[in-house]
């Protein structure tokens, strides 16, 4: 059986009050419940909760395990939280450098929709032909027009671009 599924049905038991509760909330079987408590209490060795017909009462040891559990939930729904989809929060100035007609076109339109999904980061567009040492002038992105000539960066092809020549 699994031990987190077991501290969330014991927290859900002690928090409810009673299995009946507990199991309605999580949406089984009140036997289910009272089987998950059981193999904690005996994987733990020892008795967490005084049950009679009438009510569910909480021992010491069960008090005192009840506090680090919910601590411990409380931990891994941040500790998940943090690291799922809009979880963390992107922060800080973001440079990027364009070539100035492709940059004008394609890539400041762009900006505006970038900062209303991350208000916290704000972002400088340098839109220039010349050629730039990109770690050296301190840039975090760079969008160029053609090969790469520094292999020692990481480059993604955004689109094929065909040029003709026309008289």
């Amino acid at each position: 059986m699994d031990k987190f599924k077991q501290l969330e049905s014991f927290v859900l038991i002690a928090t409810r009050g009673s299995l009946t509760a507990a199991a309605t909330a999580e949406g089984v079987a009140p036997a289910i419940m009272g089987r998950r408590l059981d193999a904690l209490e005996q994987r733990l060795g020892v008795k967490l909760m005084q049950r009679t017909t009438r009510r569910l009462t909480l021992t010491h040891e069960g008090s005192a395990f009840l506090e680090d559990c919910q601590r411990l939930l409380v931990d891994v729904a941040n500790a998940e939280s943090s690291v799922s989809a809009g979880g963390v929060k992107a922060s800080g100035h973001l440079r990027i450098t364009a070539p100035a007609g492709f940059g004008r076109r394609h890539v400041a339109p762009l900006v505006p929709l970038f900062r209303e999904q991350h208000a916290e980061v704000t972002v400088s567009l340098n839109l220039s032909d010349r050629v730039i040492d990109v770690a050296a002038d301190g840039f975090d992105c760079a969008v160029r027009v053609g090969d790469l000539t520094d292999s020692s960066m990481i480059s993604v092809r955004l689109a094929d671009n065909r040029r003709l020549c026309v008289a």
